[in-house]
């Protein structure tokens, strides 16, 4: 089992098609796939705030759920936009295809951890960032059974601009105004 997990954790962060497809097909992977999820969110807080003296672990616990929950939002309007919106004639998915897929997906997001070095932080994030987002579009082209990688792309984009436009929206909405300010 650990084996299997390992060997689609490389597979997935390597792009490899092969292995999203074996992902989206077997149904048990889908306990694999949100671990790596929480590790990935997990390396984020910890790549985030470091490991020095002072670091909270309300900060992690917060940061880690953040990122968890940026995730699901942007896993779930993906599925939305690809599945319904936007299918093909080939697509035949359910969610549980997607989420397992782009569970995966995010683990070339493990490498944030890295950021508890100051000096590689910012490198080590926009490489995670893209890297995943490079994952996603093969685990959603794969799921979602594209004949294009531009189509994928293209849902993957929209689904995380609607996911921005959300928690942009909920912090304007649950934020507290700047008394005095000006």
């Amino acid at each position: 089992m650990t084996s299997t997990f390992f060997r689609r954790l490389v597979g997935a962060a390597l792009l490899d098609r092969a292995t999203y497809e074996e992902v989206e097909a077997d149904r048990t992977a889908t306990a694999q796939a949100l671990a790596v999820v929480v590790f990935s969110s997990a390396a984020a807080a910890i790549g985030a705030r470091g490991i020095a003296t002072g670091a909270a672990w309300s900060f992690f616990a917060s940061a880690g759920a953040l990122a968890l929950m940026t995730w699901a939002s942007f896993a779930l309007l993906t599925f939305e936009v690809g599945a319904r919106i936007l299918p093909t004639p080939e697509t035949r998915v359910d969610p549980g295809e997607l989420l397992r897929t782009l569970g995966f997906a995010a683990a070339p997001g493990l490498i944030q951890v890295f950021g508890v070095f100051p000096e590689i932080r910012r490198p080590a994030f926009v490489l995670a960032i893209c890297w995943t987002c490079a994952a996603s579009v093969v685990a959603v082209r794969q799921a979602l059974d594209y004949t294009s990688t531009a189509r994928a792309l293209g849902v993957c984009l929209l689904g995380l601009g609607l996911a921005l436009a959300i928690a942009i929206g909920l912090g304007v909405l649950f934020s507290t105004p700047l008394a005095g300010a000006v």
